[in-house]
């Protein structure tokens, strides 16, 4: 089920500075101009003289791009790297509860799942607990979920759906 983020698509630039942020801005444009559900939706940290977080889409129809240019948004064929977040992808929306990683891999655009700190790949029957927050980044051409160790012998994914900020008790 792999598509390769930089072949067809676009990037939009957004004024987002967080992944938080631009999580929430791609999944409200996404409903706004009813994206369908097969069409990958990307973030990408972009450095330099302007630091934001901006958005990619692969497999969008035509009319979403025209329609974000519409509304204002600096559009741009391709995509910013080779890296994206998923936030949006085949079957994201079916990954909620715990599942087993054979059941993650056959049921989204999920290529692999990789643990933290091992050099194997889990057991298709190791559990998940999705924590309904499953965000795997594009690397080598596939798109892989970074999990790791939780109790009870479950993984997590790597990313949690709400960080504490550095410094928050500052």
């Amino acid at each position: 089920m792999t598509a390769s983020l930089v072949s067809g698509g676009f990037w939009v630039d957004t004024e987002a500075t967080t992944l938080r942020e631009a999580d929430h801005l791609l999944q409200s444009l996404a409903a706004e101009l009813a994206v369908p559900e097969g069409v990958f939706g990307c973030t990408h940290l972009m450095r330099g003289e302007r630091p934001r977080v901006v958005l990619s889409f692969t497999r969008a129809p035509e009319e979403t791009e025209r329609s974000l240019a519409l509304k204002g948004y600096e559009v741009t064929a391709g995509a910013p790297d080779e890296v994206g977040r998923a936030v949006l992808y085949p079957g994201v929306s079916q990954l909620t509860g715990t599942l087993t990683v054979a059941e993650m891999v056959s049921g989204s655009a999920i290529d692999r799942v990789v643990v933290l700190g091992t050099s194997g790949e889990p057991a298709p029957e190791q559990r998940i607990l999705t924590r309904d927050f499953v965000r795997p980044q594009w690397r080598d051409g596939e798109l892989l979920l970074t999990a790791m160790p939780a109790a009870g012998g479950l993984l997590v994914p790597f990313e949690v759906p709400d960080p504490t900020p550095c410094c928050a008790d500052h």
